[in-house]
């Protein structure tokens, strides 16, 4: 999917809201695991319910690579069943050599018709750069993630200083700055945890025009409106993650239905901040 197609997207369907399909069969519904596939007969059941509310949705590998080779064919059957109206996105959070790294293009570009995948770029930019060479498909990069670890590395100082004035950076703003010259707004994305809100501001004066993808909404506590009224740009700039407090929002017979009616009430507000962006665009 194409910049401008994810932008229409976003402004018809007045919503910028990515679900997240991280489905760990011990928390589905128990009459589900009766089902020949019980993993993709609860994706497909949530995806029937909410696609009318979002843009996006993204599927954590590791839910399905741990059940094997049955993961990985609810996993495939997944993805062929998203609608093609909606961004896909494999977080994988891949990064390895530049000839590792084609093979991961390869899985989730051409084996797997993804989207977009999310990459680690501690192992710099022959490890980033295959990602980026598929037109239409898009590298998400992790930037500032939501947690507690991300203090490890990602928020350290780094000594650039020249004089006493200038302002250390932090880790994660290096790799801001130095990434987005490796790809353009046209394929390449941010990742940044909905609980780092403080940050936003700062982040869109590094990267104004990208895209960033935004977990942490929901079951983590992030903020909809701060991260919104922080980080949104005049093509909205944003996808917005949910995963938990959508797709587990019953554990009954109605889990379709109170996921829909979360995803909804997800998109009513979000179609107030996009109304502000529209108003800025007239």
């Amino acid at each position: 999917m194409t910049r401008s197609e994810l932008v229409h997207q976003i402004f018809s369907k007045q919503t910028y809201l990515c679900i997240g399909l991280d489905t760990d069969i011990t928390k589905i519904p128990a009459h589900l695991l009766e089902e020949p596939d019980p993993v993709f007969t609860f994706n497909k059941a949530i995806i029937d319910a909410t696609h009318e509310y979002c843009v996006a949705y993204k599927i954590n590998t590791a839910f399905y690579e741990a059940m094997g080779v049955k993961g990985w064919s609810s996993l495939e059957k997944t993805i062929q069943y998203i609608p093609d109206t909606h961004f896909t996105i494999a977080d994988a959070k891949r990064g390895d050599i530049g000839n590792t790294s084609d093979q991961y293009a390869k899985a989730f570009f051409e084996t797997l018709p993804f989207d977009s995948v999310t990459v680690a770029p501690y192992m710099g930019e022959d490890s980033v750069k295959p990602f980026l060479q598929y037109p239409g498909k898009w590298a998400i990069v992790l930037g500032l993630t939501s947690n507690q670890g991300a203090a490890d590395f990602e928020m350290l100082p780094l000594s650039f200083q020249q004089k006493a004035s200038d302002k250390n950076i932090y880790l994660y703003e290096q790799v801001l700055h130095t990434t987005q010259r490796w790809g353009t707004i046209e394929n390449l994305m941010f990742v940044v945890g909905a609980t780092k809100a403080s940050e936003f501001t700062n982040i869109r004066s590094i990267v104004p025009d990208h895209f960033l993808l935004v977990p942490g909404v929901g079951a983590q506590g992030g903020s909809l409106k701060e991260i919104s009224e922080k980080a949104m740009n005049k093509d909205g700039g944003l996808l917005i993650n949910a995963s938990r407090s959508i797709i587990y929002a019953s554990a009954g017979f109605d889990f379709a239905e109170k996921a829909a009616a979360e995803a909804k009430a997800l998109q009513e507000e979000m179609k107030e901040y996009i109304g502000r962006v529209v108003s800025c665009r007239l």
